[in-house]
């Protein structure tokens, strides 16, 4: 049985997730080329085999926080591109809804067939007539919600159109795709005319799907438990020990970590003198790296929950709490809010008040409020395990400082 210290169980966790290797400097993003720009993230998309996606927008929306947590301040735009280019990648259910690649299209075919064998989804079974949908699509090209009268009968946001319903449900079964969206609405096209025919017709059986999904979810967590490694794609956990010979994993030990498993490419990384130049940033609350909470907490002793659906008066750190990366731990937590032409940080909680802890927080903040286009910092409330009002001042001098 291999044995892996828990600095190096940390360190590969970064490194599968793109967060720790040959990055590009702050900067250097910013004075590439458009089309250099857009394949930087393509590489990313297709490194990470998903990026999730979330309607929350604060300094930006979830999928360009993820790149440019690993390439810097990129265009905003490029990110777009890459994303919504309409050929190299697809909207579907993984982690949760997700942009994917292209070429990973068949290993969901178990999750097509899944949805077609229920016959409805959690609206129930689709009640807009189906062909006639079929039909305008083919003969008018890609649709969205608003030219079949809009996503939404008048109520919340999940009280959805008749519409809306069929479209998702013709989504979810594989037979429409999403490969491009207009002002932030998706556009549904007929599958079969945008999916690579060598792709769209190679069905893989339920269990070759399962078995290449645990060898990419194993890939991206680097070493996990099968819990873990599950959840990348939302399997259920017992198919990882079903699979795991097949998938290529190597059963580890971490101390302090319940049965664990490594992707091969993990240990040679580990095995190998390579760089590791190591990020400081802001990270979405939906970024792979803490996709799973508890190991989150076991790896960086950090205990993140998402709370921009708890009522204000229980949130303990904020809407849009962002970790803050840095040196490769979980410094602190910034919720941060654009007001005007300042990046307001509304609540800053450290791990510690170490010199550390506020560098990298500072450090941040200025490159994120660059990125964004504002033109100062403002510090508001600042928690810390103590001397809390000398971590803000200190804090606020270092930002003043990067401005």
């Amino acid at each position: 049985m291999i044995e892996v210290a828990p600095a190096d169980a940390r360190r590969v966790a970064l490194w599968s997730v793109g967060l720790l290797g040959g990055t590009p400097a702050p900067a250097q993003a910013r004075r590439w080329s458009a089309s250099r720009q857009v394949a930087a993230v393509r590489g990313v998309l297709h490194g990470l085999g998903a990026v999730q996606l979330d309607t929350i927008s604060v300094l930006a929306r979830s999928h360009e926080l993820v790149a440019y947590a690993r390439l810097g301040p990129v265009g905003r735009a490029a990110v777009e591109e890459a994303y919504w280019s309409g050929d190299d990648a697809f909207e579907y259910w993984s982690h949760a809804a997700c942009i994917l690649p292209m070429e990973s299209w068949p290993l969901f075919a178990f999750r097509r067939r899944h949805y077609r064998a229920k016959g409805e989804r959690w609206h129930g079974p689709p009640r807009h007539d189906l062909d006639e949908l079929r039909a305008r699509i083919r003969s008018d090209g890609p649709i969205t919600t608003s030219d079949v009268g809009g996503a939404k009968r008048g109520g919340e946001w999940w009280d959805w159109s008749d519409s809306k319903i069929a479209l998702e449900w013709l989504l979810d079964t594989g037979e429409v795709v999403v490969t491009r969206r207009v002002g932030w609405r998706r556009t549904y096209d007929l599958a079969e005319r945008v999916i690579p025919a060598d792709l769209f017709h190679d069905d893989l059986s339920d269990e070759d799907c399962h078995a290449a999904l645990v060898a990419a979810g194993a890939r991206l967590m680097g070493v996990g438990t099968a819990a873990e490694i599950a959840d990348v794609h939302r399997l259920p956990v017992s198919v990882v020990a079903r699979h795991a010979a097949q998938a290529g994993l190597v059963p580890i030990t971490v101390r302090g970590w319940p049965s664990t498993w490594a992707h091969p490419d993990a240990l040679a990384w580990l095995g190998s003198a390579g760089e590791e130049r190591h990020r400081t940033t802001l990270l979405s609350p939906f970024d792979p790296l803490i996709w799973h909470r508890e190991r989150v907490e076991r790896i960086f002793g950090m205990r993140h929950r998402i709370e921009a659906y708890t009522p204000a008066p229980k949130r303990v750190h904020g809407y849009f709490a962002m970790p803050v990366l840095h040196r490769g731990r979980l410094v602190a937590r910034v919720d941060p809010k654009r007001r005007g032409d300042a990046l307001v940080a509304q609540r800053v909680t450290l791990e510690s008040s170490s010199t550390a802890a506020l560098d990298g927080t500072a450090r941040a903040l200025g490159e994120a409020a660059s990125w964004v286009g504002a033109s100062t910092v403002e510090i508001g409330d600042v928690r810390a395990p103590d001397a809390a009002s000398e971590a803000r001042s200190r804090l606020a001098e270092l930002v003043k400082r990067r401005e």
